[in-house]
């Protein structure tokens, strides 16, 4: 199953990439993780993050429960896609400037049991992206 969300941020391109080529930043936008220790080749396809879920547990996760989050693709500053393994989620991320200081993000998540707050995953993602561009632009 396949779901996507698109959502115009406040910021250009290449900063939107930065934010989300910047392992460290994942915690900021994606749903349910709370922290990542990225491997030496940070946001580089093929790359090995290791991601933490959020203190509260799930119906099918412990707290704090560990993931691996492989890299499938990094072409700055377009696309960033990334795979989650316990959740055997595909994420991709598309950038497209709309104006110089505005960026359509839009972001597909495949896999399989995609039903309740999983169903929101692309959506809420995009609303903490766009939350986070807005916060940038009103400094």
């Amino acid at each position: 199953m396949r779901i996507e969300a698109s959502r115009e941020l406040l910021a250009a391109r290449p900063d939107v990439w930065a934010v989300l080529a910047e392992p460290y930043h994942l915690a900021d936008w994606w749903p349910g993780i709370s922290g990542v220790h990225p491997d030496r080749r940070g946001a580089a396809a093929g790359a090995r993050w290791r991601v933490i879920g959020l203190d509260r547990p799930t119906l099918l996760r412990r707290p704090r429960a560990e993931s691996t989050l492989v890299v499938r693709a990094a072409d700055p500053p377009s696309l960033f896609a990334f795979h989650l393994s316990a959740e055997r989620l595909d994420v991709t991320i598309r950038l497209e400037a709309t104006a110089p200081d505005r960026t359509l993000a839009t972001l597909a998540v495949e896999g399989p049991l995609l039903f309740g707050d999983r169903r929101a995953l692309p959506r809420r993602a995009a609303q903490r992206l766009y939350d986070l561009c807005q916060t940038a632009a009103s400094l």
